[in-house]
């Protein structure tokens, strides 16, 4: 018979950022375990529990008795098993092993030759037999980076462990794990619990643990539950929530029994920025700022308590009075701050060390003005404009409010730019030139800022690789992959030189402070992440066509991926892909310099009919180039296909006569750069 598997550890609070991870991969091992124990009546159907004081999990359909199943041990070769019709001692000593003798033995294939085996039912072992080691395993499998000890044990887990449920059914069953004895009792909320929660049977796990320990057991239903009290309470007050994913997921974590609640704090604390007070209210004490229909913060806030008292006054007033130490902080910051502007902190940041190869932040912003004006000069920006941006981008590193809190560097520079009365377009710049901090975060919005913002990471790219301090596996501490991916997203949108920018940055440095080929491996490496952005949006063999032209200005990369993808469609896009990888190949052979087609040595109507064809598509190519219509100068190629097969089919290239063998050489020259005018079809099918 099968019935559902229950599964819980009840720990000391688990560690909120880790525990959804911890839940789901708890689950997911046991139930790996069971299948491959031959357990499971079918395929793996399991529900995983996490809450801040357990993992837990069911698992649907699992049986109480393995099957019988037939094993076949296999022994040596027959061809070493006997010597002149007697047994060898190898396959006596097998038959021992087995427990038998020689003549009940079986001669099976092995696919690859013939050897002896016996051949046996073997007896299904119970659960409860199993059931630890699958425990065991799954234990061990959880990706915990630091373990603990807890009383005199000397077993291990993430937090102390104080109980196990282990339910088949509605039968417990006997198992050890983590020196605890599984049994069918658990214990509830810490202070809403009726006491202990007995279960009656596996299946009445969520029902029983919510209802009588007042816990919800499940983190999505948790999450869920969270969202939608959040979503009420604000809707009531005609706002918003401002949370991210993972503050819901932190506080979803914390709590067993979720209780929203709403409060408030003094309107004067909203002259500060925003920005400094839903951090604080976010980072520091896990709340959840409210927001009007204009996006404004507004004075009131929610809260997830974990208890749900008949009066709760005294836990909102309870946390009011913790934010209200935490905003009067942010209060005082902010006024301190304002009492120097952004331009009298620059000499400080002499006495700022940067990098110990690299020098101080004043160096560092002296190189970040030199490249951003370059950069800044050819995207047409206001060169006084882009300098000034420059020297200010890092000064509210010495300011208090970014000292509290990192995360504001940048945002608090636009504030205070703007007190001091910079131009917005410098303040902005500011802001934006950290921009983009992630994988879809915005680009900058106007030139000032974006030449700032490659400049602050073309800097980094260069002068950190320059000393040596190369990424390697998962390890990136100054975060390169992603300078190099917020570079290149940048470049997607605008005309700029990979090649001038990497050169402009390297000479930015004192001389000799830095690798002589860092220019080099840094377009490399850059080359490298542009497949993986692009490789997210388009296919791997478009990808690797369009890259293979090493493309030095990648603002016209996107059209040309659309142009090659929509080739791949046409019938004639295999064929040439091959013929274009043939000529390839040809002329990998060729000694010397290729240059024109001599019309006079063109001896078969097959090489005169491609050299014509040729002739006619080149400037219906040009024109399309020209015009940066990539799909018109691809969809051009197709025309060419027939006289390509009937070259192919018909004509020798390495032909016996030197001057012969040179033209067709020439001619396929002169279409290898027709096909490649746009991308390396040759590539196209690829998969490797």
């Amino acid at each position: 018979m099968s019935s559902t598997l229950l599964i819980e550890l009840l720990t000391e609070e688990l560690p909120p950022k880790a525990l959804n991870h911890l839940g789901n991969a708890f689950a997911a091992a046991i139930a790996e375990g069971l299948e491959k124990a031959q357990l499971l009546d079918g395929t793996p159907d399991y529900t995983a529990y996490a809450a801040p004081r357990r993992l837990a999990v069911q698992v649907k359909n699992v049986k109480a008795v393995q099957a019988d199943q037939q094993v076949v041990k296999k022994g040596p070769a027959l061809a070493h098993a006997l010597k002149d019709g007697v047994p060898t001692k190898a396959l006596e000593g097998f038959a021992r092993s087995c427990g038998t003798d020689v003549a009940s033995l079986n001669i099976i294939h092995d696919g690859k030759q013939e050897v002896y085996a016996y051949e046996f039912t073997q007896q299904g072992q119970t659960l409860a037999a199993l059931l630890g080691e699958i425990l065991q395993q799954a234990v061990k499998k959880l990706p915990i980076p630091k373990v603990m000890r807890w009383g005199s044990s000397t077993h291990t887990f993430v937090r102390p462990v104080h109980g196990l449920v282990a339910m088949h059914g509605a039968e417990v069953l006997t198992v050890n794990v983590l020196g605890l004895d599984g049994g069918k009792r658990s214990l509830g909320h810490r202070f809403l619990s009726q006491g202990e929660v007995v279960f009656n049977q596996a299946d009445d796990y969520a029902e029983q643990m919510c209802e009588q320990g007042k816990v919800i057991a499940s983190f999505a239903e948790r999450k869920a539950a969270i969202q939608a009290a959040l979503n009420q309470r604000a809707a009531a007050l005609g706002a918003s929530v401002a949370a991210d994913d993972a503050l819901l997921d932190e506080v979803s974590a914390l709590v067993e029994y979720p209780n929203v609640l709403e409060a408030g704090f003094e309107e004067h604390f909203l002259a500060v920025p925003q920005e400094c007070l839903i951090l604080t209210m976010q980072q520091n004490q896990k709340y959840f700022p409210l927001l009007d229909k204009n996006g404004k913060l507004m004075n009131r806030f929610l809260l997830v308590a974990n208890i749900a008292p008949a009066d709760p006054a005294q836990i909102i007033q309870g946390n009011e009075r913790v934010l209200r130490a935490r905003l009067s902080d942010a209060e005082f910051f902010y006024k301190q701050d304002q009492k120097a502007t952004l331009a009298s902190r620059l000499p400080k940041l002499a006495n700022v060390v940067y990098h110990n190869k690299l020098g101080s932040q004043a160096e560092r912003v002296a190189r970040l003005e030199a490249i951003a004006a370059h950069i800044g000069t050819a995207l047409g920006a206001d060169e006084a404009q882009v300098r000034r941006a420059a020297q200010l981008a890092k000064a509210d590193l010495l300011t208090e409010m970014v000292g509290e809190f990192p995360e504001l560097q940048g945002t608090m520079g636009r504030y205070y730019a703007l007190a001091d009365g910079e131009a917005a377009v410098v303040a902005d710049a500011l802001a934006q030139h950290y921009r983009p901090r992630f994988a879809g975060d915005a680009l900058p919005e106007h030139a000032v800022a974006t030449a700032v913002a490659l400049a602050d990471k073309l800097e980094t790219l260069v002068g950190i690789w320059g000393i040596g301090l190369i990424p390697t596996g998962d390890k990136d501490p100054y975060g390169l992959r992603r300078a190099a991916l917020g570079v290149l997203r940048m470049l997607l949108e605008n005309n700029l030189s990979i090649k001038d920018l990497l050169e402009t940055a390297y000479r930015s440095f004192a001389a000799g402070s830095l690798n002589a080929d860092t220019v080099a491996q840094v377009a490399e490496f850059m080359q490298a992440r542009l497949a993986v952005l692009l490789g997210n949006d388009y296919p791997q063999d478009v990808v690797a066509a369009v890259l293979a032209q090493h493309p030095d200005r990648l603002n016209d990369v996107v059209a040309k991926l659309q142009a090659v993808q929509a080739f791949k469609q046409l019938p004639e896009a295999t064929a040439l892909a091959a013929a274009n990888k043939r000529v390839q190949n040809l002329l990998k052979k060729a000694e010397g310099e290729l240059g024109a087609v001599n019309a006079d040595l063109l001896q078969q109507d097959e090489e005169r009919a491609l050299y014509a064809a040729a002739q006619n598509l080149q400037p219906q190519v040009s024109k399309a180039l020209a015009n940066q219509d990539f799909q018109a100068a691809l969809s051009a190629l197709a025309g060419i296909k027939p006289q390509v097969d009937a070259f192919f089919d018909k004509v020798m290239v390495m032909a016996d006569d030197a001057a012969v063998k040179q033209n067709r050489l020439n001619l396929l020259k002169q279409l290898a750069d027709l096909l490649n005018a746009v991308a390396d079809i040759a590539k196209l099918g690829d998969t490797a």
